[in-house]
């Protein structure tokens, strides 16, 4: 035994002195077998017909390594749309093998900057990777003009860099930034936009001080979705979205973050500790997202948007308080990379992970 002990040993040694020896032959290998395995992946053109939504951002202005900021990729049938596109959310798209030049627009629920602040690299991607010859079509309530029209002047520089290093034919020169298609909410509620069987209805939520504010829904085969955007408890959420087969709802735990208000101001950080204690009057509590999904009679309840960070599932249970207990279907803590798919006509929802 003491002998086999020995050899197994020497074995182990060889064996990892191996792999330093051709560590860059092996390295060379690993490379190319994921160049070939990912190069080309493309989610998109695997998908059924349908109605689908993706998670390509589930966190906050709160530091999170594994949440980008808000994002949602929505596809019906061959229309892809962003609503809203926080920093890291086109790193994840690349990630869930979505090509960003494919996106025929973005769709913003308001201007606060975490919900923005990921524009210039979904242009820049729109543009190239599709050598796209018309800018990023940006829907938005009234204000969204200066929003476009800052980003464009930030780079507008830097598109001119592009254009003449690669060539008209990757980068054309009518291709770059984006363009603002405003909309103008004088009800509850306002479809902005109808094509191809799909209708996309934006509707009014409660962010005081921001305004204007708005969620949205998506009617397609049958299906039906909604993304709330910020908000407080809404009871125009609750009937806008009523009889939605998703509900994608962002959501603040209160407990928690008042929590962490505490203990910042215990170790003399004002300043942040007012700014948590601000935040928990304009969100949603994971049971206010609960009880609207359960009054909108959806079927299925996705929170993003996550506040505070949850660096671990095990604070599922803390973060969710008992929100399970005030909706009857799936409730569901969103992560970066969940997908979600509505057959056209049918009631089941598929759910898989692409990153």
């Amino acid at each position: 035994m003491k002998k086999l002990g020995i050899g197994l040993a020497a074995l182990a040694a060889l064996a990892l002195a191996a792999i330093f020896v051709f560590q860059k032959p092996i390295g060379s290998w690993v490379f190319e077998r994921a160049i070939k395995q990912n190069a080309d992946r493309d989610t998109i053109a695997g998908l059924d017909d349908g109605l689908h939504v993706g998670l390509c951002g589930t966190g906050s202005p709160m530091p999170n390594p594994d949440r980008a900021g808000p994002c949602n990729i929505v596809i019906a049938g061959e229309q892809i749309f962003l609503v809203d596109i926080g920093e890291g959310g086109g790193r994840n798209l690349a990630l869930m093998g979505i090509n960003a030049g494919e996106l025929d627009g973005v769709l913003l629920t308001h201007f606060h900057s975490d919900h923005i602040d990921g524009m210039g690299p979904i242009m820049l991607n729109h543009w190239v990777r599709g050598t796209n010859t018309a800018p990023l079509p940006v829907y938005g309530p009234t204000g969204v003009e200066a929003i476009v029209a800052g980003f464009n002047a930030a780079y507008a520089t830097d598109n001119t860099y592009r254009t003449a290093h690669h060539g008209e034919d990757i980068a054309p020169s009518t291709g770059g930034g984006a363009a603002a298609r405003a909309f103008e909410m004088t009800a509850d509620q306002e479809v902005v936009l109808e094509n191809g069987g799909l209708t996309i209805t934006a509707f009014k939520v409660p962010h005081d001080p921001v305004d204007p504010a708005v969620g949205y829904r998506f009617d397609y085969g049958g299906r039906s979705l909604c993304i709330s955007g910020d908000t407080k408890k809404s009871a125009n959420l609750e009937r806008v979205c009523d009889g939605a087969d998703l509900i994608v709802h962002e959501a603040l735990q209160p407990v928690m973050v008042t929590e962490m208000q505490e203990q910042l101001a215990a170790m003399g950080n004002d300043s942040t500790a007012k700014i948590l204690f601000d935040i928990k009057d304009y969100h949603a509590s994971p049971e206010d997202a609960a009880e609207s999904a359960q009054t909108a009679g959806a079927q299925m309840l996705v929170l993003s948007h996550l506040v505070p960070p949850l660096p671990s599932a095990y604070l599922y249970p803390a973060f969710l308080g008992d929100a399970e207990d005030r909706f009857d279907g799936p409730l569901i803590v969103g992560e970066d990379g969940m997908f979600f798919s509505l057959q056209p006509d049918g009631e089941e929802i598929e759910r898989t992970k692409l990153m």
